[in-house]
């Protein structure tokens, strides 16, 4: 697994895959802004995971605001996790969210944050089994009918 900048070329194929996911389960791309800097060192951080040498997965977390439903302090949200088709159910995204949290963790975040969608019952399922809980909706999709949004404190937050 290595920390690279959002537009590396493996993280911008492993992007722009997930969000094809995005157009064939919603209709329509992620228009939630990011901006590269925000995963840039102390600010955050983008992963790639290979299988052998080939970009099996992606993930990233960012600094955020505090928000409801969450214990107030350092908080950092995921975003871009996503496991390529032909990699898939080989633990790739439960590796992903354990390094995210451990890294973010490290980092000082006392929180994890994330949003995800009802069409993406797989992700729900690996959030809710790591013990992530539902919080009230927050981002640019806080108030969109198939968002749902997950919390967890970090144990190992120091």
């Amino acid at each position: 697994m290595e920390a690279v900048a959002l537009t590396h070329p493996d993280a911008a194929r492993l992007v722009e895959a997930v969000q094809e996911e995005y157009v064939a389960r919603y209709g329509g791309r992620d228009e939630t802004p990011l901006d590269p800097g925000e995963f840039a060192a102390g600010r955050g951080m983008f992963l790639v995971l290979y299988d052998g040498d080939r970009p099996a997965a992606t993930g990233a977390w960012r600094w955020h605001a505090d928000v409801a439903g969450v214990e107030q302090g350092s908080c950092a949200e995921i975003k871009r996790m996503y496991v390529a088709p032909a990699h898939r159910r080989r633990g790739h995204a439960r590796r992903m969210l354990a390094e995210l949290e451990q890294r973010a963790s490290a980092a000082g975040a006392r929180t994890m944050i994330l949003e995800t969608g009802l069409r993406q019952p797989e992700a729900i399922t690996l959030y809710e089994s790591a013990g992530y809980l539902p919080i009230p909706g927050f981002g640019h999709y806080r108030d969109a009918p198939l968002s749902r949004c997950y919390a967890r404190v970090l144990s190992f937050a120091g």
